[in-house]
């Protein structure tokens, strides 16, 4: 019949003015477009009560000053007494095993050994925090280092080039390559939802296996005169890239080995990272496409665009992971190249809280321990000691600084539960009597 009411719309009045249209369902979605939109200008002074796992990725942590500058002394004083207990166990003397560790790290030459390790650990820890902002888990930046140094170190072996053209090109072709074997990954996820943990695991085996392949004397490489080992041709005296012991001594500083003349392109990479993080626009869409794709899709973020390009990012400076040995070591890549850096760089990474300047320190600390490690044995310990220390030194800042976001995040709770019951400020009353 005509006069029966609709449930789902009902007629207003007569007697009453027309009502405002409910608001349809999709505007449940606003808030958080709004709260997109807003920036971090606008966002709560407490920590975010995001899960666990991704606020251990995106390297979140207490804002608290204090408990910012506590929690890291805190966990590295329990991972020291962890250690030395371990130490002990292994019947050792554990002072005097750590006093050889740092008499034998602090002498010149291994102090040389300490920065040329930090740098590539460096590197390769910023090219997976870049993931790690936006919660992704690039584990393969490891194959991505190593194809983009092998496909750069003959590119730079084959041609010859003045000074600073030689290099210029070896580094973009390093970048360019990585870049592009970590959007394989991306686009994978976003077209097929292939997770990429798994898709960047079965890309290292097959960036092994492509270098494998053509690491041939018949195909990119030849057979070192004098040796069995096979390598890229040697890139000329010109493509490469001095060391850094001109300028050091220029400033007082005498260091008898060699430094790499890439350790300021570290600094820059650091410095460029937190930059484009924490003042740029899309530092921002990043890091809200992984606290939440849908708010960052309601402020006309593209979730799946942000995934591509983080992995290109990503992969783009886990190309420079090998530039330091290449252009200022070894200058061929061979079957001696060092391996491995990419999966150092997830527990520098973690280790560092995703932050440039606690990634420095992180690294230079594995350094430390990796270098330490050699007089260990004239000490009757055993040198794999040192990865389990290692170990242990990640695990203990990580749990340390999730339990104190969750206690300040706990703390939060009560101070609103407090006001929405007396209803007073207290942060406000709080401030006003500070002053």
């Amino acid at each position: 019949m005509s006069d029966e009411k609709d449930p789902e719309h009902p007629t207003p009045p007569a007697d009453t003015p027309d009502r405002p249209a409910p608001q349809k369902p999709e505007a449940a979605e606003e808030p958080d477009a709004a709260e997109a939109r807003r920036g971090e200008s606008s966002a709560p002074e407490g920590p975010e009560d995001v899960p666990a796992w991704k606020a251990i990725l995106q390297g979140k942590g207490p804002r608290g000053l204090a408990l910012k500058f506590g929690a890291p002394l805190v966990a590295l004083l329990i991972s020291l007494v962890i250690t030395m207990i371990l130490l002990r166990v292994t019947g050792a003397d554990p002072f005097s095993a750590v006093q050889s560790m740092v008499e034998y790290g602090t002498t010149d030459n291994s102090i040389v050994d300490i920065l040329n390790r930090a740098t590539r650990y460096y590197l390769s820890a910023v090219a997976v925090a870049i993931g790690f902002r936006m919660g992704l888990l690039n584990i393969g930046v490891d194959g991505q280092y190593r194809l983009a140094a092998f496909l750069a170190a003959a590119l730079g072996g084959a041609l010859t080039l003045p000074a600073p053209l030689g290099q210029f090109l070896v580094i973009v072709a390093a970048m360019v390559v990585g870049g592009v074997w970590a959007a394989i990954a991306g686009v994978l996820k976003v077209t097929r939802g292939v997770s990429e943990v798994l898709s960047t695991i079965m890309l290292n085996a097959i960036a092994t296996g492509l270098i494998a392949y053509l690491l041939h004397k018949d195909r990119l490489a030849e057979v070192s005169p004098g040796s069995n080992n096979i390598a890229t041709p040697q890139i000329p005296e010109d493509g490469r890239v001095g060391p850094l012991n001109g300028f050091l001594a220029s400033i007082g500083i005498d260091l008898p080995g060699q430094v790499y003349g890439l350790l300021p392109l570290a600094v820059v990479i650091g410095v460029v990272f937190w930059i484009v993080i924490n003042f740029t626009r899309f530092g921002f869409d990043l890091k809200v496409s992984g606290l939440s794709p849908s708010a960052a899709q309601a402020s006309g973020v593209s979730a799946r665009r942000m995934i591509v390009i983080t992995m290109v990012m990503s992969g783009a400076i886990a190309g420079l992971i090998g530039m330091p040995e290449l252009l200022g070591a070894s200058y061929e890549y061979s079957l001696n190249f060092p391996a491995g850096l990419g999966f150092t760089g997830i527990t520098v990474a973690l280790l560092g809280r995703n932050h440039p300047f606690g990634i420095a320190l992180a690294a230079l600390l594995f350094a430390f321990l990796d270098q330490s490690s050699d007089v260990l044995q004239a000490v009757d310990v055993p040198k794999e000691i040192v990865g389990v220390m290692q170990g242990v030194v990640v695990l203990t800042v990580v749990i340390v600084y999730e339990l104190m976001r969750r206690w300040e995040i706990r703390l939060q709770q009560r101070a609103v539960a407090v006001e929405l019951a007396t209803g007073h400020d207290l942060a406000a009353e709080t401030s006003g009597s500070a002053k």
